[in-house]
């Protein structure tokens, strides 16, 4: 077994078998343990240690955590220029949503701050210009060689705009500094923030993997290169490269909750499930034993990222009733930190809607309802999830005036989300009320209208890509497809649509046994049995209960 995965075990003792864990002995985890950084400045000697423990956080996405190491080095030496640095790049998350008005404020403030602290060298300048071109744009508008986001003076700058300024930037210290391995870092890292969506050749993220695999080769322990590496190759071509990075990740920083998470996005993507669920217990462990420490009344937004993530796991693998449990974690939470932080919006809405839909149970989806939560009327993708489970829910049970009110309602969040940084759930929203649409023609008998609904937004999904705050779509409407296809009798063509499915999402329970069914009605016994073997060791774990599992079993024993 790999190093990468008996850590995993080892910090899934600390948990039980479902979401929630076990009192531990031992406090909070260990955040000295995050990876080697050397950045070397300006600032008092003393406070370096504890400067290149700040930046490690920040490789690791640790805002929270990092931007209180860095005000409070501020606070020791407020001359220090890149403690107010650290600050401002905290509130800049390159593969996260945009900043809201508030953070780019906070910010702004901070940038401020570094551009007037006297300790600061040419080099230290050179990071600030580039955080500060993220908050204030250049003064010359810059347009982008290639497709993508193009950088301007602040007046006419939007987010992809910002994030396109701060690469321009960060590549100058990159090239200026050659040996700083952290410039380089972050600069890769501003390539894969600025990756033209729907780029079939991944150009963008190929040259930031060229960048990092070389300096992750002399740099094993730096946390910004295993994690970066990951991100590079979170695609289905190339994830496969990004597995050993993933194996090491979470050993470089052992009690920070994305570090822990993020190599289950390569398990993801290649159907390891067993990785993944363990993966992201350590993970949602990490993230509560934090909040106890720092915000107890609330949880963590790492949880529950981790958590949706868990949850597609063990209904891949049919482990029901501890994904039941995942759900009625959900369901305990009243609060959390931050509490309208879109990654908790996003959980908060896939978790139940993925629970239903998984498991095909219709009738309950159709009855999905938001709890609530304070984010809802600022984040309208998290009802998204809600009203697509209950359009396909209602459609699959027949009730077609209910599933057209979810898709009307669909329309409502679609129009709702017209906040720029929020584009990609908009879209997101769209497709499912296409593929909805498709499915509401299929049930009237409009055989021809679903088919080419159901095409044109799988084709949408397939370019829109995979969101990083998410383990994959609700269902897949190439999935959809298929299963239409198979529905009015076309097998075969049904079964090279799941097939190119499972292209994308591997290892997915419904995926492979589409295939099995679309393979058995084509005449093609020798891959139905195949698929079907497939969907056995799937549940091989899993609780046996879906009825899924008996129709292989009977396959089997037939064939």
């Amino acid at each position: 077994m790999k190093t990468g995965i008996l850590l995993f075990l080892v910090m899934a003792l600390a948990a039980t078998a479902t979401a929630a864990t076990t009192p531990s002995t031992r406090k909070v985890g260990d955040l000295g343990q995050v990876g080697n950084v050397d950045f070397p400045t300006s600032c008092d000697p003393a406070l370096q240690p504890e400067f290149e423990r700040a930046v490690a956080l920040l490789h690791s996405f640790f805002y929270v955590e990092a931007r209180r190491v860095f005000t409070d080095l501020a606070r020791k030496d407020p001359e220090c220029a890149m403690a107010w640095w650290g600050i401002a790049m905290t509130y800049y998350h390159p593969i996260w949503a945009a900043p809201d008005s508030s953070e780019l404020a906070a910010g702004q403030a901070a940038v401020e701050k570094a551009l007037a602290a006297k300790k600061q060298g040419e080099r230290e300048g050179a990071y600030i210009t580039a955080i500060e071109a993220f908050y204030k744009g250049l003064a010359e508008p810059v347009v982008a060689a290639a497709p993508g986001p193009s950088c301007h003076a602040l007046e006419v700058v939007d987010h992809k705009g910002r994030a396109a300024c701060f690469r321009r930037e960060m590549e100058k210290v990159a090239t200026r500094y050659p040996d700083d391995i952290d410039a380089n870092a972050f600069f890769a890292l501003s390539l894969i923030g600025t990756a033209p969506a729907g780029d079939p050749e991944l150009k963008q993220q190929k040259q930031a993997a060229a960048i990092l695999e070389g300096w992750y080769a002399k740099r094993r322990n730096h946390p910004g290169l295993a994690h970066y590496l990951i991100h590079s190759y979170d695609y289905p071509p190339l994830a496969q490269k990004g597995l050993a990075a993933a194996q090491a990740y979470a050993s470089i920083a052992p009690w920070v909750p994305h570090a822990l998470h993020m190599p289950s996005h390569i398990f993801t993507r290649l159907g390891m499930w067993k990785e993944n669920i363990e993966s992201n217990l350590a993970s949602a462990d990490a993230s509560r034993r934090y909040a106890a420490e720092h915000h107890a009344d609330g949880a963590g937004f790492e949880e529950l990222h981790a958590l949706d993530y868990l949850v597609y796991g063990y209904l891949q693998t049919t482990q029901d009733a501890k994904a039941k449990e995942v759900l009625e974690r959900i369901a305990s939470i009243t609060k959390t930190y931050p509490e309208t932080d879109f990654a908790v919006a996003y959980a908060f809405g896939a978790i139940p809607a993925r629970y239903a839909l998984e498991r095909r149970q219709w009738k309950e989806a159709a009855a999905l309802q938001r709890p609530p939560m304070p984010f809802w009327s600022k984040l309208p993708f998290s009802e998204g999830h809600l009203a697509y489970a209950r359009a396909v829910g209602a459609v699959r049970s027949g009730d077609l005036v209910a599933a057209n009110a979810a898709v009307g309602r669909l329309g409502e969040l679609v129009a709702a989300s017209s906040e720029p940084r929020f584009r990609y759930f908009a879209d997101q929203m769209e497709i499912q009320r296409q593929a909805a649409t498709g499915l509401i023609a299929l049930a009237k008998g409009e055989r021809d209208e679903a088919l080419r609904l159901l095409g044109r937004a799988a084709a949408r999904e397939d370019s829109l890509g995979k969101h990083p705050v998410s383990p994959g779509a609700l269902l897949p409407v190439r999935e959809l497809l298929a299963e239409a296809l198979l529905e009015v009798g076309k097998p075969a063509e049904a079964l090279a649509e799941f097939q190119a499915s499972l292209k994308i999402y591997p290892g997915r329970f419904n995926g492979v046994r589409g295939a099995a069914r679309a393979a058995a009605a084509a005449g093609d016994k020798h891959a139905a049995r195949r698929y079907y073997e497939e969907l056995l060791a799937l549940a091989r774990s899993g609780d046996g209960a879906r009825p899924e599992v008996t129709e292989a079993r009977n396959f089997m024993a037939g064939h």
